[in-house]
């Protein structure tokens, strides 16, 4: 695309291809091929020298993941990106591209139930220590460092919790201490850019609203090429010193004609190149056509939301509402400062009789789907705690936001009058059990 911008929703249409030069299609097409020949010798050559950048095997590069990961570093503001087969994938690559056994990262507590697991069970095994740190408080995160920590870990827009993360605040402390802040933005896109308030990763879980369908699985890693690895090179010796595992290369060097890139091309020549977790080309075309609308989709998720969170806080069935629009104090002033574009399209509720209560609400769902997913481009509904969650001790749950009574709504975007009668009906047959009772 010639035409220059910095707009998100014209980047999420046009942004990294014009139309096919052989064909002339303007859709992106979907390269379905494992492996890609080279001009010659030579070529192969610099290829695999990272001399010249280029397509090798789809594991590691393929063209149509390719428009995605140019498209989505566009709209965030960063410098590369890197896809991946699932959410999962890309947070854990985030971590273990500049982690090794001995290390450790700190993270916020607000976390998906996944990533907890990942960081509380899974990488223990490999070495890492995650430390764990109420976001309330920033400068937790400045207690809980040493010298080995390679990581501050955070959700723009906490899943369950939604209390939106001291983004900047955090960010600059790890601009002290020579430590990069990773960003899962996965609940927060286009309402949120996490690069503008100092982070210096991003991850995604493009299954959500990136994908808006609930069709395809995959991940975003993008670098925000803002970190100066160079200068930390002693708390970064996997950036900085020779990779035995790729010709010797020290990715700060190998990468300088071709920007501020050595932390994604290390992830995409070592771990995705050993581990093997691409997304697959045709995912990638899904996600595509998804990121097209994204920035729309993101509107009428945010209105109806807030739409649904009020009529949820005027019912007597209802303890507690949680939805950033419904916060005060410290709180509700991240959620303003971080959440530009709208407070997204998740809202959490506390019923008066517990956990039964939010069973019967979810089985009495009509119009809802129950099921565990958010960002679908319908309304669905599900218990964390005996499900998302469910991996973890009651005291963890607690940590991340969650209760036994909690139900979580992932608002989609059909006529909110629709969504709050299918809310309604099934929030009446609660009523009607507490009554019979």
């Amino acid at each position: 695309m010639n035409y220059e911008t910095t707009n998100p929703q014209t980047l999420a249409v046009h942004h990294g291809f014009g139309s096919d030069p052989t064909t002339g299609a303007v859709t992106v097409p979907i390269y379905q091929s494992a492996a890609f020949t080279f001009d010659n010798t030579e070529h192969a050559a610099d290829l695999f020298a990272l001399k010249q950048l280029g397509n090798i095997y789809t594991r590691i590069h393929n063209p149509t993941c390719d428009v995605l990961e140019q498209r989505i570093a566009a709209m965030e503001g960063g410098a590369a990106a890197m896809t991946t087969a699932s959410g999962q994938s890309a947070v854990a690559f985030s971590v273990l591209n500049i982690a090794q056994a001995g290390d450790n990262i700190v993270s916020s507590t607000d976390l998906y139930g996944g990533s907890w697991n990942l960081f509380s069970n899974t990488l223990p095994t490999m070495g890492i220590e995650v430390r764990f740190v109420d976001p309330a408080d920033p400068e937790a995160f400045r207690k809980a460092a040493d010298d080995r920590t390679k990581a501050f870990f955070a959700e723009t827009l906490p899943n369950p919790k939604l209390e939106a993360f001291p983004i900047a605040e955090v960010a600059a402390i790890g601009d002290e201490l020579g430590v990069p802040l990773i960003v899962d933005n996965t609940a927060a896109p286009v309402i949120c850019r996490p690069f503008d308030h100092g982070a210096h990763i991003i991850v995604y879980s493009a299954t959500k609203y990136i994908g808006g369908h609930g069709t395809s699985i995959g991940g975003l890693i993008v670098d925000g090429g803002t970190f100066d690895w160079e200068r930390h090179a002693e708390r970064f010796p996997v950036l900085n010193q020779p990779d035995p595992s790729y010709h010797g290369a020290v990715w700060t060097e190998a990468t300088k004609e071709m920007g501020p890139v050595a932390y994604i091309v290390k992830a995409r020549c070592t771990l995705q190149r050993d581990l093997g977790a691409p997304m697959s080309p045709f995912n990638a075309f899904q996600f595509l056509q998804g990121l097209e609308t994204l920035p729309i989709r993101m509107r009428e998720h945010c209105r109806n939301a807030q739409v649904v969170a009020d009529f949820l806080a005027g019912r007597k069935e209802v303890t507690r509402v949680i939805h950033p629009g419904h916060t005060e104090g410290e709180v509700r002033r991240r959620a303003r400062s971080y959440l530009t574009g709208g407070f997204g399209g998740l809202v959490g509720f506390e019923l008066a009789e517990g956990v039964e209560a939010g069973r019967q609400f979810i089985d009495n769902l009509s119009l809802a789907y129950h099921c565990a997913n958010i960002g679908d481009a319908r309304t669905l509904a599900i218990h964390p705690a005996s499900t998302t969650h469910s991996q973890l001790t009651p005291d963890e749950q607690a940590a991340t936001g969650v209760t036994p009574g909690y139900v979580r709504l992932a608002v989609g975007i059909e006529d909110v009058v629709d969504i709050i009668g299918d809310i309604s009906q099934a929030l009446d047959t609660v009523s009607s059990v507490k009554k019979a009772a």
